[in-house]
């Protein structure tokens, strides 16, 4: 007993130290496969708590008069009200076992926040794009969450539970198997890898996927701040150039001109932090941009009532930029797995982005409100991309779990030790069979508390919800 205990403390001093060969730190994932076993990930009883109230003490500090909007939003269907409900996840998932294989956690891994982004050689590349609850906590908590997302998107689109089944192990096979890849990899080679749009669409199992596939990055590749320059902006009486208001998603605001000027000074000053945060070379090419216009911007379903904003910038004449100036609160996770140690929350979600993201935007960066509010700055629309997956069928389910598995496995073998993962899930399906039973289990909870949301709507229970 007393050479095991030693072993394991050689072991994890060799881990921290990063000097652990591929075997040991293998090894370290199959001891806390032992503390943990996989078949416990699966384990969900049911949650006795009330949703309602723990998405209204989410509520604190939002924006109130966007705070029905969000409802609005999250009771449009049970897929819509998972997007929302990361604050529920987070305390269910508190509550259960877990593995103590860590990584930089998504924090909100759900089928919606993957997508397409630009690399600076404008390759389109994909991968998770929502970083706002990023925290380093136990890797099956976003891997579970992205589980139960695809089960209650197909249930969502009346697939019944085979189908669920499937696309959720579908996932999981791929999952490993990637991670696998990864783990055999190098550190440099690893870290330079790049998971593109061409192998999304070489991955796609027929023609007609591949065509889907591809019409989706050829959308994408038009999403240029030119592009957005034609569509969300007009001139103004004074010849000026401005954003369209286009309620609820870019409204000005300020009704009387010293409102709308002193809105604008504080978001001068926002910038001006944010400018500090940048690389010399990226700062130099944000101070050719100007200041054109302001608009308060509504995103999302779980940000919505979140303070965010989109600014319109102009180099050189005719150059635009828009950049997104969102607020960065406190992650979701972060009552259950402890607070960052970055000093700002704008900091934490850029740090976790660029630990993660396999390419980080280059204008990604933080700032600091007088308010001490916090937020993260970041193209808007630069060539991002979105499947509709709400016009999903079956096989497009299973080759979407597939695009979401190769991508998370990247991220995780950045932000983590691939070969810790690969010795913790192991070769069999033990795995895969724990993670399907879980995400059936929580799309059966996710409606039961969509459904009490509702309930509180109708009977006017939640003061922020009255107005609904």
């Amino acid at each position: 007993m007393a050479d095991t205990m030693m072993d394991e403390k050689v072991r994890e001093r060799l881990l921290a130290a990063g000097r652990a060969s591929f075997k040991e730190r293998v090894a370290a994932g199959k001891a806390a496969r032992a503390k943990t076993p996989r078949e416990t990930l699966g384990h969900f009883p049911g949650a006795k708590r009330d949703p309602v109230s723990i998405l209204a003490a989410s509520d604190a500090g939002r924006v109130p008069e966007l705070v029905p909007l969000r409802y609005g939003r999250m009771l449009a269907s049970p897929f819509a009200f998972y997007r929302g409900a990361a604050p529920i996840m987070a305390h269910d998932l508190a509550g259960l076992p877990r593995s103590r294989v860590q990584v930089q956690l998504c924090g909100d891994a759900h089928l919606a926040n993957f997508g397409l982004f630009a690399s600076a050689e404008r390759r389109e590349l994909f991968g998770v794009n929502d970083f706002d609850e990023t925290l380093p906590g136990p890797f099956d908590w976003d891997l579970r969450r992205l589980a139960a997302s695809l089960a209650i998107a197909a249930r969502d689109r009346g697939f019944g539970r085979g189908v669920q089944r499937e696309a959720v192990r579908r996932l999981c096979t791929t999952w490993r198997r990637r991670l696998a890849e990864f783990s055999e990899m190098d550190a440099l080679e690893r870290w330079y890898y790049r998971y593109s749009a061409e192998q999304m669409v070489a991955a796609a199992g027929s023609r007609t996927e591949r065509r889907h596939v591809q019409s989706v990055i050829d959308a994408a590749k038009q999403r240029t701040s030119r592009a957005m320059l034609g569509q969300a902006t007009e001139v103004a009486a004074d010849g000026r150039l401005r954003i369209r208001d286009e309620p609820p998603l870019h409204m000005h605001l300020g009704r009387s001109q010293k409102a709308r000027k002193a809105f604008a000074a504080e978001i001068q000053r926002l910038l001006a932090r944010y400018r500090q945060t940048l690389t010399n070379n990226r700062r130099a090419l944000f101070e050719r941009f100007e200041l054109v216009d302001l608009a308060q911007r509504v995103v999302g379903v779980g940000s919505v009532g979140t303070r965010c904003y989109v600014a319109l910038l102009v180099a050189e004449g005719d150059t635009p930029l828009f950049l997104q100036i969102k607020e960065a609160r406190a992650s979701v996770l972060e009552p259950y797995l402890g607070r960052s140690r970055c000093p700002s929350h704008g900091q934490r979600v850029v740090s976790g982005q660029r630990l993660v993201q396999s390419e980080t935007d280059v204008f990604l960066g933080w700032t600091r409100a007088a308010s001490t509010r916090d937020f993260y700055v970041r193209q808007l629309r630069d060539r991002k991309g979105a499947f509709d997956i709400e016009n999903f069928d079956a096989e497009d389910f299973y080759a979407y779990a597939g695009f979401c598995a190769s991508a998370l496995a990247l991220s995780m073998s950045r932000a983590g030790d691939p070969a810790m993962l690969r010795g913790y899930v192991g070769r069999s399906e033990a795995f895969d069979d724990a993670v399907v039973r879980f995400a059936m289990a929580y799309a059966e909870q996710n409606e039961a508390d969509w459904r009490a949301l509702k309930a509180a709507v109708r009977a006017r229970r939640v003061q922020a919800i009255r107005g609904l």
